[in-house]
C-alpha cells in the first residue's frame, strides 16, 4: 500500500509537481534568489502554502537561531512610492546580512492574510508589512506567535501593534492650509482607501483646516479614490462636473494627482492658472511633472529603513519590543500651486 505523505515527507520536487515548474526553480524562490519572474514565485509560494512545506522550511534555521530571512507584504512593486521605501529597506538588510522574502497582494485581502500566516510559520524570522488593507484580520496570529512585525504607513489595531507611519493628518492639514493661504475656498478632495488610516488622517486633516479657517466642510468636494491613477482621473472629472467646481484640488497621494493633471489637459485646464494641485508623498517623479507638483513629502525611504532596523532589533531582542513612529512631513511649495482666478 502506497505511504501517505505527512508534511516533513513533503520536498521541493512536490512542490514543483504541484506548481507546475522545475525543482531548481523551487530552490531558488526557497533560497530567495531575484532570478525568477514575479508570477513564477507567487505561483511557487501558493503551491508551498498548499501543501504545508513552510514546516520543512524551518529546518534552514539553526536550532535557537534564525533564517536571517525577513517577509516582505506589499499590494505591489511598480509603484514610485514602493521604490522608494524599500530602497529604504534594502539599505538596512544589506548591511545586516539579512534576505527579504517578497510577497504581492494586489490589495487582496484573502491574500494577505494567507502569506502573513505562511511566513509566521517558518519562512522569516519576522515581517514588514506596506500599507495592509486590514490587518486586523491576522494580527491576532501573529501576536499568538510572538512573531515580530512591524506596520509601515498604516497604524494596527491598538497599542500593541508596532508601526512606522507619518504625519498623515497634519499632512493634510498643511496642504489645505496651503491652498487656503493662496485664497482658496472650493477646495476639492480626492481620498485614498478608507479603510486605511492614513487615507482617514489625511482628510480629516483637509476637515480640521477648513473649519479652523473658518470655511464649510462641503461633502460634494469629497470624492472617494483608491490611490491609483485612474481614481484621480475619475475624481477630478467628478469634482469639475459639478455646478460649483472647485478651485484647487487636493489628491492624496502624488499617483492620483497624476491622473487629476491628465483630466484637467483633457478639460484645456492649465494648471495652476486655472485650477491648483496638490498631492501628497513627493514621488520622484512629482518634481518632473508639468508642472511640477506641489505635494506633502512624507519620508519614505527613512520610513523603509527606520521598520527595517526596528524589526531587526526586535528579532535580536525578542523582550524589548519597539515603540511605534510618527514621522513629519513637510510642505514641498512648487509650481502646481497659485492663487486662484479672480
Amino acid at each position: 500500500m502506497a505511504h501517505k505523505k505527512t508534511l516533513t515527507d513533503i520536498t521541493i520536487i512536490d512542490v514543483a509537481r504541484e506548481a507546475g515548474v522545475s525543482y531548481s526553480t523551487v530552490s531558488r524562490v526557497v533560497n530567495n534568489k531575484s532570478y525568477v519572474k514575479p508570477e513564477t514565485r507567487e505561483r511557487v509560494t501558493q503551491a508551498m502554502h498548499r501543501l504545508g512545506y513552510q514546516a520543512n522550511l524551518q529546518a534552514r534555521s539553526l536550532a535557537g537561531g534564525h533564517s536571517h530571512v525577513i517577509g516582505l507584504l506589499v499590494h505591489n512593486m511598480s509603484t514610485q512610492y514602493m521604490g522608494e521605501i524599500f530602497r529604504g529597506i534594502d539599505d538596512v538588510l544589506a548591511t545586516h546580512n539579512y534576505e527579504v522574502m517578497l510577497y504581492t497582494t494586489h490589495r487582496r485581502r484573502t491574500k494577505e492574510s494567507a502569506y502573513v500566516n505562511m511566513m509566521a510559520r517558518g519562512l522569516a524570522d519576522g515581517l514588514l508589512i506596506v500599507l495592509p488593507r486590514q490587518p486586523e484580520a491576522y494580527i491576532e496570529s501573529l501576536r499568538a506567535r510572538d512573531f515580530p512585525y512591524v506596520l509601515i504607513d498604516q497604524v494596527g489595531i491598538d497599542e500593541h501593534d508596532v508601526s512606522v507611519t507619518a504625519a498623515n493628518f497634519q499632512g493634510g492639514y498643511d496642504a489645505t492650509t496651503h491652498l487656503i493661504e493662496l485664497g482658496h475656498r472650493r477646495i476639492g478632495k480626492i481620498t485614498g482607501w478608507m479603510d486605511m488610516v492614513s487615507a482617514r488622517d489625511r482628510l480629516e486633516g483637509y476637515k480640521a483646516a477648513l473649519s479652523d479657517h473658518g470655511i464649510p466642510v462641503d461633502p460634494e468636494l469629497i470624492v472617494i479614490g483608491d490611490f491609483e491613477k485612474i481614481s484621480g482621473y475619475q475624481g477630478a472629472a467628478t469634482l469639475l462636473d459639478l455646478a460649483a467646481p472647485p478651485t484647487a484640488v487636493f489628491a492624496s497621494n502624488d499617483v492620483m494627482a497624476q491622473g487629476a493633471l491628465e483630466l484637467f489637459r483633457e478639460r484645456s485646464l492649465q494648471v495652476p492658472q486655472d485650477i491648483s494641485l496638490v498631492g501628497f508623498d513627493d514621488i520622484p517623479i512629482a518634481a518632473i511633472l508639468n508642472p511640477p507638483l506641489t505635494t506633502l513629502r512624507q519620508p519614505m525611504v527613512e520610513m523603509g529603513r527606520l521598520a527595517t532596523q526596528m524589526l531587526l532589533d526586535w528579532i535580536s531582542d525578542p523582550e524589548q519590543k519597539p515603540a511605534s513612529v510618527i514621522l513629519p512631513t513637510e510642505l514641498i511649495h512648487r509650481e502646481s500651486t497659485s492663487l486662484p482666478q479672480s
